[in-house]
Formats: structure tokens, C-alpha cells, sequence
């Protein structure tokens, strides 16, 4: 056995039996951005998903650079040795562990050997995929040549704009069922005020313009600082930031000359007080909110075939309105209303564009709240689902995909949790405290943070619990009804007299029940509170119609019931069982096995809550109908293993079920309910397929959905208020966030409180 095949053993030996894929591309601590790139891809690729597959890489070096790489690295392409791509092809082929190569192609990677790269191309046995980060239009006949040839040895091909799958099909002649479209991956922002940066970074007052990235003339900054004397006349509060170091490259080449022509220009002009040079590879953080702050983000490349930008990727992921030249990037991602375009090298028109949007608030505004909308499903947790997905389709041997469940945070909750309740809505992750707030979110929240006391015991949570029992109590009016609505002064608002109360009555008596469940191990004043609200509650009980009230009734008292043998509440159950019941009796027939003439919200509460009423009374019949009713809900929204819920444009009618749904106005909620009852179906019958389903629809939130499109925001630790037809709800509001905690939680408790060993296995399927 060669060298190369020895190492390949060894490296083999002691490792799992994950299939590996192995990344062949520039990397960290190498200063460019196809290694920022592959950095970024492999750090969402880990956070996203376990026990999947294994990524190891082999960096691209010219033979001049010496870095020093992390473990995952175990073999090194030296480009500008020819001996080094025949040495690679041999490790990747005696190495049994090695299921699929992906490489990082950029045309001055391999111009040094480029028949040698073609070589190692077609000399791997494995399956190849490759990222084309340039396609030039209108090839001549060497470069067609050369790129048809990469593209016969490779099993698939990535771009990341449309325009690049375009020029390959037209211009390349390469058949676009082998091109996969995965946009470059961009940075989920916890959005923070602009005032509030300016004001750490000591830019009060000003109005930002910045451009990004490693410095070249390619970048042509000078266009904007000709540009900026007219529009320091017209606004002289503008503060240009460039941002970012001399390429490294460039540096060996000619040193800092370009650096020091911009440094020039700038104190010909005398603009020294209106231009900044941030001379640094910045690190993320800092990056994010330097894009940010800034008003307006400038792009102003000089080369028209300049395919992607990663760099203005992330200023439109910040919602930075641009401007820009017509690279084929800005033009596929500005023409709906997220930036302006100006010709090449065009300084005249650039201040125009300037200008124009800064004296526009509002159109900065729309640009700013597109441009997030767009970049949405540019988020690198669903670059790394696209990925997977591709990396599943091409192997060979068959790759399972796993999420990795995120950490639970309580961030957003308590972000939106003022001393007086849990504010209704948010703009993006920011609380918009003009929605007020509701009893619905507040009583709900109780259970959340309860919910996580219990499996923490956070001394934290109690605090919040506090707050959501004040506000609960002070909802409730002297004849023991609650109101919903308040205003941001707590005032009650006219909605109150418009809605049905009694579902937020139902959640309240819900919440209430499960805190005195947790008579145990809660403050005494908690359990006082939620016995004298609940005992005024009941008496409205016997006017109650709605069948979601009644439901989240039946749970509350079944809670209660753990705790207390209470005869009344346990006719209680019986009594809102029974009309339960009637009900199903009466709309139910060969097709329709449900409560209602139609499916709307929170459908799975309504099996949920027989079966809770068949473990306090025992009465068989509540039993059978919550199973025949909950196996038909699963049938409507379960597809194989996806889970996809009710649609609240329209819901699902009686007689209509055979239609096609409508796609889109799927909400957190309705996952969160199933994945509860799913649980509690679990529990009551022992039935493992209701865990794996609980799994399935728990993914929804984590790209398991006809967007193949993350809900839940690690960043902020909310959730995305909706799933529509073609883009996500950017919002995270009381409701989602709650609701993705519950389900999040109700994983939780059932892993560590019944058999962790099956929990695992049965999770991970």
C-alpha cells in the first residue's frame, strides 16, 4: 500500500461509520472568501444536523503559504505540484470512509496545473460535486473547453444565482437537471436599533454609507469617493466606512499601493472628515453590526462578470438599501424593490442614487424590509438543508439526515416580557409595543416558562411567572370572565367587546390547572393565585360553547386533577366531554370524522382533550372517538414524513377535504398542539408511531416544510410568525415564539423524563 493509501487507513481507523464528505476548497486562516465561504457552509452544516455525515477538508495552497489548519483537516492540496492532485486522487480513493468529494472551484485556484486538476477529476472514483464561484458569459473556445470537460467528470454542479445556471446552459451547453441553484449562504441578524449602534460605535448623528471586503482596484472605491463631494453638499452628515483589509494576495503583489491611491484621493477632495477606513478582517460580530448601522451599503465592482458577491449578500441580509453596479448578482436580487443599480465606474449616477435615498426615509424603509424578505431563505441554516439534500441525492450509499435539535433559549420571551406582560407582536425579532398585549399570549407563556422551570428549576423563570400570573389576574373581571385585549397604557380595548372570549377563557383555565400541577415545587403564592382565579373561572363554565374552550378546559382540570381528587372539576370534565362528544356524533360520518363541519386552528387540542378526559374518568368512549378523530387530523396533515397543517386562508371544509390544499398560512401554533398531543397520544397508548410523528412535525420548524426553509431563528431565539406559499413571516411574535418553546419542551421533558435510551433512538429515526 502507497503512502497515500496508509494515511487514508489510518485516518479511517478509531472513526465512526458516517459517511465523509470531503471539502476540497480554500480555508481558514487563509484571509479570502471562498474560505469564509466553506468555513460558514461547514459551521452550518455541524449546527444543523448530527450523526449524518462527517466533514473533513483538504485545503487549496499554492506551496507559498504554511497555515496551520484545525483536526477536521487531514490531507493538504498543494497546487503549484503537479505530484500533489495524483497524491489526493489516491488518499480519496483507497479511503473506504470517503463517500463524496466537493469542490470549491475558483479559476485561480488550479491556473498553475490546471491539466493537473482535470486529471484529479477524472481520476477520483467517488462521487463529485463542484461550486462554480465564477461563470463568465460568451466563453472562448479554450475556457468552453475547459469547463464542459470539469463539467462531463462531475456528478453535479452548485451555482448560486439564477443568471450563472442561465450562462451554463446557454453558453456551456450543460444540461440543467446536473445544476443545483443554492444561493450564498448569509448570517441570520438579531436586529438591533441603528441609533443604538451609531451610538456605540460614536457615529451619532451621522448617516452611514460602507462598502465591505478585501480590498483590490477591483472594488473600485474610487468611484464612490468621487461621487461623495455632492453629497457631502447635500447631506454633510455622511460618514463613508470602507471596510476591510488589503486582500493578501494583493499585498504580495504591490503592496498597499491601491490603498494609498484611495488615501490620496480622499485628502485631495478633503473629505478626511467624511470617510473612514476600518483597516481589518473583521470578525463576524462586528461586521454584522457595522452593515447594520449603515444607511445605505455601496457596491461598486468594476467587473461585469463578476457572478456572487458574499459580501452583498450579507449587506442585504443586514437590510442595508444598495446601490450598486449591474453585476449579474445585483441585478437578479435588486429588481424588485430592495436597492438601486448605476453603470460601471459611473460616479454622477451614483451620487443621484445616493441622494435620492437619503432623502427618503420611507423608500429607505421598503428597500430595507424587501431586501430582508428576499434574503429569508438565503439564511445559512437553509444553505445547509439545500446541501444536505444534495449531498443525500448524490451518495451513494444512503445518507439519513438528522437535525440536531437546537439548545432552548428563553431570549425572545423575555425579550418581549415588559413588568406588565408579554407584548402581542414584533416587527421582525423587535416588540412592537403599540400591539399591546393579550391574555392569550400572557396565559400561555405561564405554561412556557413553567413548563422550563420544572425541567431547569432557573430561578429566572420565576420572575417571568410572576408577571404572567399578574397580568392573568388582572384580566379576570369580578364575575370570574376574562377580558383579552389591552393597549400598550393596559388599557382594555374595544376588541374585547368584538371576539369570542371564551378560547382565551379555555387557554387561561389551561394554564392555571398546570401551575397548580406544580404545587410541588412552585412558590406557595403561585398555587394560591391560580386556585382563587380558577374557582372564580369556573363558574361560567356551564355558558361556555366554543369546542376549543371546552378542550383546553378539559386539560386544565385534568392538570388540576394530578394534584387534587376534585369531584366537581372531575364532573366538569365529564360534562365538556360529553357535549364533546354530541358533537362528534353529529357531524361525523363515512368521510368526516371530526367535531366540527370544518378544520380550523388548534384542531389537535380537541382529540387531546378526550384522552385526557378518558385518564381521569376512565369512560371508554371518549377514548375511542379521540383516537378515530385524532387518526383522521394525522391524515390530513401528515404526507409521508412531513407534517403540513391546516391553512388559515381558507381552512379545510366538510365535503371539500379532497381538494387541493392550499399552500401556505401554515402557523406555529398548529405544529406546537399536534406535537403535544402527539405526546400525550404517546403516553396514553404506548403506540411508538405517534414519537416518530412527533419528531416529523417538530422538523417542520427546522426546514421540514414545502420551503425546505428554517421557522425558528437560532439567532434571536423566536420563531417566524409564519409559513406562507413562497417566503416565511419574517416577524416573531408572542404566539410563534411560545409555541415553538412548547414544542421545543414538550421534546425535552418527554427525553428526560421517560425512556431516554428510546427517546434517542426513536427522535433520531
Amino acid at each position: 500500500m502507497n503512502e497515500a493509501g496508509i494515511k487514508a487507513e489510518e485516518h479511517f481507523q478509531g472513526e465512526n461509520s458516517l459517511p465523509e464528505i470531503l471539502i476540497l476548497s480554500s480555508y481558514p486562516p487563509k484571509e479570502c472568501g471562498i474560505a469564509t465561504y466553506t468555513s460558514d457552509l461547514i459551521a452550518s452544516l455541524k449546527n444543523k444536523y448530527k450523526n449524518s455525515f462527517k466533514l473533513t477538508i483538504c485545503p487549496i495552497e499554492n506551496g507559498q503559504e504554511d497555515y496551520i489548519y484545525p483536526e477536521e483537516v487531514p490531507v493538504i492540496l498543494n497546487t503549484s505540484d503537479a505530484d500533489s492532485f495524483g497524491q489526493l486522487a489516491s488518499y480519496i480513493n483507497q479511503n473506504p470512509a470517503i463517500e463524496l468529494v466537493f469542490i470549491q472551484h475558483e479559476f485561480g485556484f488550479f491556473a498553475q496545473n490546471e491539466t493537473a486538476f482535470q486529471h484529479l477529476l477524472s481520476e477520483i472514483e467517488k462521487p463529485k460535486l463542484i461550486v462554480f464561484h465564477t461563470v463568465l458569459p460568451k466563453p472562448d473556445d479554450g475556457l468552453k473547453s475547459k469547463v464542459e470537460a470539469i463539467a462531463n467528470e462531475v456528478d453535479g454542479i452548485v451555482v448560486m444565482t439564477k443568471s450563472s445556471s442561465s450562462i451554463l446552459v446557454r453558453d456551456y451547453s450543460i444540461h440543467e437537471s446536473k445544476i443545483t441553484i443554492i444561493p450564498h449562504g448569509t448570517h441570520l441578524v438579531k436586529y438591533i436599533d441603528k441609533s443604538l449602534l451609531k451610538k456605540k460605535f460614536h457615529f451619532k448623528g451621522k448617516k452611514i454609507l460602507s462598502t465591505f471586503g478585501l480590498l483590490s482596484s477591483g472594488k473600485s472605491i474610487e468611484t464612490t469617493l468621487d461621487a461623495l463631494p455632492e453629497i457631502v453638499a447635500e447631506h454633510p452628515e455622511v460618514l463613508f466606512l470602507i471596510l476591510g483589509k488589503t486582500h493578501p494576495n494583493i499585498v504580495k503583489q504591490e503592496g498597499e499601493v491601491y490603498r494609498e491611491m484611495l488615501e490620496n484621493k480622499v485628502r485631495e477632495l478633503k473629505l478626511e472628515k467624511h470617510v473612514l477606513f476600518v483597516n481589518e478582517f473583521l470578525g463576524l460580530e462586528e461586521l454584522l453590526q457595522y452593515l447594520q448601522l449603515s444607511d445605505i451599503y455601496l457596491f461598486t465592482s468594476k467587473d461585469p462578470n463578476q457572478a456572487v458577491s458574499g459580501t452583498f449578500s450579507y449587506a442585504m441580509s443586514c437590510g442595508c438599501p444598495i446601490v450598486s453596479t449591474p453585476i449579474p448578482h445585483a441585478v437578479e436580487l435588486l429588481k424588485d424593490g430592495t436597492g438601486l443599480t448605476i453603470d460601471f465606474g459611473n460616479s454622477k449616477q451614483l451620487t443621484a442614487a445616493v441622494n435620492r435615498l437619503l432623502g427618503d426615509r420611507k423608500l429607505r424603509k421598503n428597500f430595507r424590509l424587501n431586501a430582508l424578505h428576499k434574503m429569508a431563505a438565503t439564511a445559512w441554516e437553509n444553505a445547509a438543508t439545500a446541501h444536505a439534500k444534495l449531498f443525500k441525492k448524490t451518495c451513494v450509499s444512503q445518507i439519513e439526515l438528522q437535525f440536531r435539535i437546537p439548545e432552548i433559549s428563553l431570549n425572545h420571551i423575555r425579550h418581549l416580557t415588559t413588568n406588565f406582560g408579554m407584548i402581542q407582536f414584533s416587527e421582525l425579532n423587535e416588540p412592537d409595543i403599540r400591539s399591546g398585549f393579550t391574555l392569550d399570549d400572557n396565559a400561555r407563556a405561564l405554561i412556557v416558562v413553567c413548563k422550563h422551570y420544572v425541567q431547569t428549576r432557573d430561578l429566572n423563570d420565576i420572575s417571568l411567572m410572576r408577571i404572567y400570573m399578574r397580568f392573568i389576574k388582572y384580566c379576570q373581571q369580578e364575575a370570574g370572565n376574562f377580558l383579552n385585549y389591552t393597549d400598550e397604557n393596559g388599557d382594555y380595548t374595544t376588541q374585547n367587546n368584538e371576539c369570542n372570549l371564551e378560547d382565551a377563557s379555555g387557554r387561561t383555565i389551561w394554564a392555571l390547572g398546570y401551575i397548580i400541577a406544580q404545587e410541588n415545587i412552585l412558590p406557595e403564592e403561585f398555587i394560591i393565585d391560580a386556585n382563587s382565579i380558577l374557582q372564580k373561572a369556573l363558574k361560567n363554565i356551564s355558558a361556555m360553547h366554543s369546542t376549543r374552550a371546552m378542550a383546553f378546559t378539559i386539560k386544565g382540570l385534568y392538570y388540576c386533577n394530578q394534584q387534587q381528587n376534585n369531584l366537581e372539576q372531575q364532573f366538569i370534565i365529564r360534562e365538556l366531554a360529553d357535549r364533546m362528544v354530541q358533537m362528534y356524533r353529529h357531524e361525523t360520518d363515512e368521510k368526516w370524522h371530526w367535531f366540527e363541519h370544518y378544520l380550523t386552528y388548534a384542531n389537535s387540542v380537541l382529540p387531546e382533550a378526550l384522552v385526557c378526559a378518558w385518564i381521569v374518568s376512565g369512560e371508554a368512549v371518549y377514548k375511542e372517538i379521540a383516537l378515530s378523530s385524532f387518526k383522521f387530523l394525522l391524515s390530513k396533515i401528515f404526507a409521508g414524513n412531513n407534517i403540513t397543517v391546516v391553512s388559515n386562508k381558507g381552512w379545510l371544509h366538510k365535503g371539500k377535504e379532497d381538494l387541493v390544499k392550499i399552500s401556505g398560512g401554515e402557523q406555529p401554533i398548529d405544529v406546537a398542539y399536534t406535537i403535544m398531543a402527539l405526546e400525550q397520544f404517546y403516553k396514553a397508548t404506548g403506540d411508538k408511531n405517534y414519537l416518530i410523528k412527533l419528531k416529523q412535525a417538530f422538523n417542520w420548524f427546522l426546514g421540514d416544510n414545502h420551503l425546505n426553509q428554517t421557522i425558528y431563528n437560532p439567532a434571536t431565539g423566536g420563531c417566524y410568525d409564519g409559513l406562507e406559499e413562497k417566503e416565511v413571516n419574517l416577524n416573531q411574535g408572542a404566539e410563534s415564539a411560545i409555541s415553538y418553546l412548547m414544542a421545543r419542551l414538550t421534546i425535552e421533558e418527554w427525553t428526560s423524563k421517560y425512556n431516554r435510551q428510546e427517546a434517542s433512538t426513536l427522535l433520531s429515526t
